[in-house]
């Protein structure tokens, strides 16, 4: 497999004992073999939470665990889903040119409709081309779990869209792909920026990657050696496509963004809302921002009535125009603390970058519990569970915070040393005895180490 922009498909065993019974499971359901295996890792974002959607860069490093396809292609047009937890996951059957991807506020999406937004990426290339799509039969195996901010859903997608490219002929370019996955990812109803199918598919082994848009680049970012980072699952599932939550704070981000811009003299601020665009355009430090966001936007809570009076829209305009169709109902917005937020931790991308080249782990834990007191406060995303990880890890001396969106999933806690990661690990295993969720359940399924790992491989088979 290439480090540049394009796949080189491999002509190996794919190795995994997962793959191993994928593949035993794919030919009891189909009666055939399979002709290819895509591997998708999960991610773990070190810091610089809330911020791809504003423009900003972030620093994830893909992990070991990940989505595993087993795949043969069809001339029948009929795209065929089984997956390997089928007791947890029933299979799916359609058209694969003629579907819809379900949107479930409230609840949350079956798991097909994640690999159908993938399919529907690749299909707009495939179509574009002059291809006709073909048929597939997919088996689908995981070792992400659900719901636990470690990229599963994303995974999905993007394993199902670098499986219909290649099973179709098409060139398999890292970035191209990163890009129609997370395009496509929000046909389920999440508004996420790219942080996820980035490292999906630009990750490498042994380095985190320093994710920049527009374009989009990935520059490794090689971590202190002695640095060992530990997983923790909060057992609270947190899913993006079922409630309002994410979506209400890439609103009030976009909200906040056009504010400044008008409150800023932009005659163009109707047109601005990214914090960076505008950033951009203001000629402003981070720190020059965070100081304009402090002045500009002093109200605690902005009412529905306050921006339909600042932005001169009646409600249907902003409400078709500025909100996502989840948050439609909503009336108040926490404008301020929102700006604050990405302000400060895009800051803190920036800084963690530069302590990691000069090998100051200090400085990357004191940044990294930074990021969850401010994502905890400022952004309200975190849960009282995460917070108890976070404070069993500090007992250790690690550094943990929330990763991925929040509301639940997983910390990650940043240890300087293999003593300190076993401290850590004592600590987790004292707060899981003592709850009633983990019983039943391996300790060794709730927490893990981990390190950088590479990024997404077509294996032949």
């Amino acid at each position: 497999m290439s480090d540049e922009g394009a796949f080189v498909p491999v002509r190996e065993a794919i190795g995994s004992e997962e793959a191993l019974n994928l593949k035993s499971f794919f030919a009891n359901e189909f009666n055939r073999e399979p002709q290819f295996y895509v591997r998708v890792p999960g991610r773990v974002n070190i810091i610089g939470e809330h911020i791809d959607y504003c423009g900003y860069p972030v620093l994830p490093m893909a992990i070991e665990k990940n989505i595993i396809l087993a795949v043969a292609t069809t001339e029948d047009g009929i795209l065929q889903l089984k997956n390997a937890q089928n007791v947890l996951y029933k299979p799916f059957k359609c058209s694969i040119d003629s579907f819809k991807i379900e949107q479930s506020e409230g609840k949350r999406p079956e798991w097909y409709n994640y690999f159908l937004c993938g399919v529907r990426g690749a299909l707009e290339e495939i179509l574009a081309s002059g291809g006709q799509p073909k048929g597939l039969m997919v088996a689908v195996s995981g070792s992400i779990p659900p719901a636990s901010g470690l990229s599963s859903s994303s995974a999905l997608v993007s394993a199902a869209c670098l499986a219909t490219m290649h099973a179709n002929g098409q060139p398999l370019q890292k970035q191209l792909l990163a890009t129609i996955s997370a395009t496509s990812e929000r046909h389920i109803g999440t508004q996420g920026g790219g942080m996820d199918q980035a490292i999906s598919f630009l990750a490498r082994p042994g380095c985190a990657q320093f994710i920049e848009w527009n374009p989009l680049t990935a520059t490794p970012v090689n971590l202190p050696p002695q640095a060992l980072f530990l997983i923790a699952n909060s057992l609270t599932e947190a899913n993006k496509a079922a409630t309002s939550d994410f979506n209400q704070r890439v609103v009030e981000c976009r909200l906040g963004c056009r504010l400044l811009a008008k409150m800023s003299g932009r005659t163009d601020w109707r047109e601005v809302l990214q914090f960076a665009h505008l950033q951009k355009l203001l000629g402003y430090s981070l720190d020059e921002m965070e100081s304009l966001a402090e002045e500009c936007l002093s109200r605690e809570v902005y009412s529905r009535a306050d921006l339909l009076a600042e932005f001169q829209v009646d409600a249907t305009e902003f409400e078709e125009c500025l909100l996502t169709p989840n948050t439609r109902s909503s009336q108040l917005f926490r404008l301020r603390q929102r700006a604050l937020h990405v302000f400060q931790e895009a800051n803190r991308v920036m800084k963690f970058r530069q302590a990691a080249q000069l090998g100051d782990i200090d400085s990357l834990g004191e940044l990294m519990r930074a990021s969850h007191e401010s994502l905890r406060v400022q952004y309200e995303c975190s849960h009282q569970n995460l917070n108890d990880l976070v404070a069993a890890t500090a007992r250790a001396g690690a550094s943990g915070r929330l990763t991925g969106a929040g509301w639940g999933g997983c910390i990650v806690a940043l240890c300087h040393s293999i003593d300190q990661c076993d401290g850590a690990m004592q600590e987790l295993r004292k707060y899981f005895a003592q709850r009633a969720e983990a019983e039943g359940r391996r300790f060794e399924d709730l927490v893990f180490i981990t390190n950088p790992q590479r990024g997404a491989e077509v294996f032949l088979n």
